[in-house]
């Protein structure tokens, strides 16, 4: 049976979906930018803090599951400018150990939405 999941400790969707869907026992989570869900606003002073913004979200939306990132199993990232890889990677890096590291993707898009410079979605089990 198919769960929609939210939490005010995550933003609100920007269009017509949730920011998580659980079923089965497996966690399915949107894609995530920098709005910081206590301001409303984009965090985009820097790609570090932006992609540590994100992972806040994605964060906050496994932990209402009773979930932590140990349980992501595959993530996708998006970026608007390959030329920041090593700067996300390091931070995306550092909420995961080597061992529970999940599979990934990692592209480059032209746009994401409100034009942010990093989205991530996760799945979760």
């Amino acid at each position: 049976m198919k769960k929609i999941i939210y939490t005010k400790k995550a933003p609100d969707p920007v269009g017509p979906y949730s920011q998580a869907i659980f079923v089965n026992s497996t966690l399915y989570i949107s894609g995530q930018v920098a709005i910081n869900p206590e301001t409303g606003k984009i965090e985009n002073s820097n790609i570090e803090n932006e992609t540590l913004q994100v992972m806040k979200n994605l964060e906050a939306i496994l932990n209402e599951v009773g979930f932590n990132f140990k349980n992501v199993i595959k993530s996708s990232i998006f970026l608007s400018d390959m030329n920041n890889f090593n700067a996300v990677n390091k931070i995306y890096g550092s909420f995961f150990s080597v061992e529970d590291a999940p599979a990934r993707v990692t592209v480059e898009v032209s746009r994401l939405p409100k034009d942010v410079n990093v989205e991530i979605d996760m799945i979760a089990t």
